[in-house]
């Protein structure tokens, strides 16, 4: 299947496009109509994995949207955490480029599900927040800070220590773009606990020796442009004496962990999350 052809299946599943308007597209991709047997197979197992793995109305959780304060405004983000639980280590949970869409909501729920309060913010936020059309979001994620960015989400950790209800444990979890996010979130916040990137950019070598979390590294044995900077990040790390465990899943490509995309390695997924899952269990509840 060529590169048009997959990203065609994964905009069919996110974006919703009706029968009628996908196999039109198809078509003029491939030159025909002999192409479409083959490639609604693709369509169909995206649109299944589109589904919520948590329903957004649980009964397990307390979900809703809150603000946080940032210098110069506030930031919208998702809450999920779970009902009647007393007090509760807090998550944040950082989108892709794509901002604060349905699956990231999907993520923070699994993360409450696992006992924490779990914290999604908007990073579109400053920008009027994330659009529908996943491609301008992309475009707007560029335009974006990147200082201010950092401690906006910086401040997120700080709002999930505040309250009756907090622990003051915080650990950061992110995806791809949110993956480079959570790596300057452990950078310049010294109360972090834990961070958790997933395929995320690493920060500036002379920057490492700032992290005080702990690291849990996922990254995609087929992601060139990642995987480029493991050995200088890895080094750093030796050097500076952070604490750090990293996994590489071989065959697994950039974004495996997203479940309604056309990367999605369920294998990868499932095992990247359990040792997740353990970590933060241990970092944050020990």
């Amino acid at each position: 299947m060529c590169p048009e052809m997959k990203d065609l299946a994964e905009e069919s599943a996110r974006a919703g496009l009706n029968r009628r308007e996908f196999l039109g597209r198809l078509a003029a991709i491939a030159g025909g109509t002999t192409a479409v047997g083959a490639l609604l197979p693709a369509r169909d197992g995206a649109e299944a994995r589109d589904g919520q793995l948590v329903p957004k109305d649980d009964p397990r959780l307390e979900t809703g949207y809150v603000t946080y304060p940032v210098e110069g405004g506030e930031m919208r983000a998702y809450s999920a955490r779970p009902k009647k639980a007393g007090k509760l280590a807090g998550v944040v949970v950082v989108h892709e480029n794509r901002g604060l869409n349905a699956w990231v909501e999907d993520m923070a729920r699994r993360v409450a599900l696992e006992g924490f309060h779990a914290l999604a913010p908007d990073g579109l936020s400053p920008l009027g927040g994330t659009p529908a059309d996943p491609d301008k979001a992309r475009e707007l994620i560029g335009r974006l800070d990147r200082e201010a960015n950092t401690r906006n989400f910086v401040a997120a950790a700080a709002y999930l220590r505040t309250g009756p209800q907090a622990t003051g444990k915080v650990a950061c979890t992110g995806f791809c773009w949110g993956g480079a996010v959570t790596n300057q979130v452990a950078v310049h916040d010294p109360d972090l606990a834990a961070a958790i990137p997933f395929y995320g950019m690493p920060p500036a070598a002379e920057d490492v020796p700032k992290i005080k979390a702990a690291l849990l590294l996922h990254y995609a044995g087929d992601d060139q442009r990642i995987d480029a900077g493991i050995p200088a990040f890895r080094e750093a790390l030796d050097k500076a004496g952070v604490k750090y465990t990293i996994h590489m899943y071989e065959g697994a490509k950039h974004a495996f962990m997203n479940d309604t995309g056309a990367n999605y390695d369920k294998e990868a997924a499932e095992l990247a999350w359990k040792r997740t899952v353990a970590f933060l269990k241990d970092k944050l509840k020990s």
